[in-house]
């Protein structure tokens, strides 16, 4: 049974077994790819997660809104009744309703904790509002509250959606940038080591020139030898990258959003990208280092 360095010698062709092993440098490229591809995934599952939960969050407050009924006790029964009418009368409101104590006590408790006495706090009425798929008019709304019951307010959670929105964008920008960058630093590492390969055995470059061998061939064996084991390392990192995404804690369950930090079939196939892409590269940046080493070796 051939072993991996069998394999890999068998994959780099007959350029490449006349080539000696790089040592350290091939170690390094592995290891780089692999911890490099780790953090790229990483990245990627984070963003992903961070994006779901600010789009779930915008999501549940796009189709809904709140008014506040403020009055003396004595009329609060009457103006919120007032303002139950304007709504139902208003186009692009789905429905309305008044919170009863348990609701509000339940928003409260954050703040509060869960022992508020409510019956003896003079409390508005929260009446939540659910909107039509076409929306309504928020400004013209607020006008018709406040002509009906001046201590109506009217919130359409546009201020809370729009942090949301940037939030979002963010996270996924900073995620992009951190996978970018662990992918430059790979390329930086493969160049380095395909240098220090090259000078290592540049004796050896100069005898496989003294037979007649061409430059082409040998930049192929170096070439086609980081590609492979920076792939092989990519190949790992990713696979324990997406083991380590699988073990992410489900925080979006405890924020109403369940399974928000799991990869969907989208975000697995853009880790399963991760590998090509680092080979690729490594292909690029050896080739590039070897073509500009071997005209310096004379």
């Amino acid at each position: 049974m051939k072993g991996p360095g069998a394999l890999l010698a068998t994959a780099e062709g007959p350029a490449g077994r006349l080539v000696p092993p790089t040592g350290f440098t091939a170690r390094l490229v592995i290891v780089s790819a692999a911890a490099m591809a780790f953090l790229a995934v990483l990245a990627l599952a984070l963003g992903v997660a961070a994006g779901r939960l600010a789009g779930g969050w915008d999501a549940a407050l796009a189709d809904t809104a709140t008014v506040r009924v403020a009055a003396p006790e004595a009329q609060l029964a009457a103006q919120t009744e007032a303002v139950l009418e304007v709504l139902r009368t208003t186009a692009g409101v789905a429905s309305a309703r008044v919170l009863d104590a348990a609701e509000t006590q339940a928003l409260l408790a954050p703040w509060f904790g869960p022992d508020l006495p409510l019956a003896d706090l003079p409390l508005p009425h929260l009446i939540a509002v659910t909107t039509a798929p076409e929306g309504f008019d928020a400004a013209g709304l607020q006008l018709r509250l406040s002509a009906e019951t001046p201590g109506a307010v009217l919130d359409d959670h546009g201020r809370w959606r729009a942090p949301l929105a940037t939030a979002a964008a963010r996270l996924r920008a900073i995620a992009a940038t951190a996978g970018a960058l662990t992918l430059v630093t790979l390329a930086a590492v493969v160049v380095l080591a395909a240098q220090s390969a090259l000078a290592a055995h540049a004796q050896v470059i100069e005898v496989l020139r003294l037979v007649g061998a061409r430059d082409a061939f040998i930049a192929r064996a170096f070439v086609r030898r980081f590609t492979l084991r920076a792939l092989g390392g990519a190949l790992a990192g990713t696979a324990l990258g997406l083991a380590a995404a699988a073990f992410l804690p489900d925080i979006g369950a405890a924020l109403g959003l369940p399974g928000a930090t799991a990869l969907g079939a989208g975000a697995v196939a853009l880790a399963l990208a991760v590998p090509p892409v680092v080979a690729v590269l490594a292909f690029l940046a050896t080739h590039l280092a070897v073509r500009v080493r071997l005209k310096e070796i004379t």
